[in-house]
């Protein structure tokens, strides 16, 4: 079958799932080409079509440039796309197991729009087999047509086509977007792989890295992140042996950090949709043939340990400056998975506050990013609506360095606190004089 009409420049793509991933993606290629932006939130679409972003990844000026884009909640309106890219959340449930239902209900929405020789493109994050094993019956189930991989005695068949470019947006980071940053692609057929290689040359600038197979490029999406939180995981490991040690443990980084082929890690808290999560989708993978991940899920448990460990520090030492556990408050500064950034997803933060809570100590939390309401209905979290009143809390705890934070300086967050109170930095973000205790 020919995919001629795909590359026709009038050919309608159509980006199901519209977040952190799907918007940016969009736009881009909306400047250029007909694009459909779906998502089954029709409030989201609603604030799209009015120009605003929640997420903040995409400015007013961005949507207004992508001329050619379109919004819509609706899933009839994706019978006139061509093209379908899905970019829908893949997160892990309570226990830790990959969660496939937004993706295999966006394969449902997509495969009954699906017609002969269209192409379906994902760019969530899964493990290597996913798209063919998962979500590729899904598709050929809800269209009634074939699964067009080169495996056929003639491509003549009616069918689809499949393709696989894992998304590698960092949310907040406006340094890196998404044209800059290099793109990996793949297609179920080498004609198809062409193609969606060029499709991505097309807005990416930074160019674009072809892999031989769809499993291929699955499987270097998801050992990214692994690799990463693994890193993290050792740095984190560190902090806890120098902490008992009574080495300051930044100290220790900038000083190994002199050789010019030491790995610039920092400790920290391990949250977001995806380096505390993508890890999971591989060891799922490899539990299912046999293989039990050691060293992956060693460095998952000490990251999601160290809230625990942030508070046990931050006890200790409150204790220390003479402060009474019952009595006193204390401030977490952000919520917020990272700076500068509004995304709650699977944010550690929540393993602080927890911590704290279970030594009867009065917790509140102020985020100038985050969505009170969403902190709310995400994690039970009633935030501050402005900053405190001077002078409330016996101990503070910077968890998210946000700009409003260290552009204010210790000082200014001091004055939240009474005249001994506590403040410790968990990302080592401000100064060593000027902060009670850091990880």
């Amino acid at each position: 079958m020919s995919i001629t009409h795909l590359t026709a420049p009038d050919a309608l793509i159509g980006v199901i799932g519209l977040g952190y991933v799907g918007l940016p993606l969009a736009v881009e290629f909306g400047r250029h080409r007909p694009v459909l932006g779906f998502d089954i939130n029709p409030r989201r679409i609603a604030e799209l079509e009015a120009g605003r972003d929640s997420t903040r990844e995409v400015e007013p000026e961005e949507l207004k440039a992508a001329s050619q884009l379109r919004f819509s909640s609706d899933p009839e309106a994706l019978a006139a796309c061509r093209i379908f890219i899905v970019t829908v959340p893949t997160p892990v449930d309570v226990h830790k197991r990959p969660d496939l239902t937004p993706l295999l209900k966006a394969s449902e929405t997509v495969g009954k729009a699906l017609a002969p020789g269209d192409l379906v493109i994902y760019e969530s994050t899964v493990y290597p087999g996913c798209t063919e094993e998962d979500c590729v019956p899904v598709l050929e189930r809800e269209s009634g047509l074939c699964y067009l991989n080169g495996s056929h005695s003639s491509e003549a068949s009616e069918g689809f086509y499949c393709g696989y470019s894992p998304e590698r947006i960092n949310p907040g980071d406006k340094a890196h977007r998404l044209p800059s940053i290099k793109k990996v692609t793949s297609g179920s057929t080498p004609e198809v792989a062409e193609f969606v290689d060029s499709l991505y040359r097309s807005i990416i600038t930074a160019g674009t890295h072809q892999a031989s197979s769809i499993r291929v490029a699955e499987a270097a999406k998801v050992i990214e992140n692994t690799q990463r939180d693994l890193n993290i995981a050792l740095v984190n490991e560190l902090a806890l042996i120098f902490n008992r040690l009574g080495i300051d443990t930044l100290e220790v980084l900038e000083a190994a950090g002199s050789k010019w082929n030491f790995l610039p890690f920092r400790p920290g808290l391990v949250g977001g949709h995806c380096i505390s999560v993508d890890p999971y989708y591989l060891t799922h993978k490899a539990a299912a043939i046999g293989h039990h991940p050691e060293v992956i899920l060693a460095g998952r448990r000490i990251n999601d340990c160290m809230g625990d460990h942030v508070a046990e520090s931050f006890v200790k030492q409150l204790l220390a400056k003479g402060h009474p556990i019952p009595q006193s408050r204390i401030l977490v500064l952000g919520l917020s998975f990272k700076e500068n950034c509004p995304d709650l997803r699977n944010t550690r933060v929540v393993d602080i506050i927890a911590a704290l809570r279970a030594y009867s100590l009065e917790v509140d939390c102020y985020d100038p990013w985050v969505d009170r309401s969403e902190a709310l209905e995400e994690y039970g979290l009633e935030l501050l609506a402005e900053p405190p009143a001077a002078g409330t809390y016996q101990g503070l705890i910077l968890a998210v360095a946000h700009r409003e934070f260290i552009d204010q300086g210790a000082a200014v967050l001091r004055e939240w606190g009474t005249p001994d109170a506590l403040l410790y930095d968990v990302k080592s973000a401000l100064p060593k004089a000027d902060v009670d205790g850091r990880l």
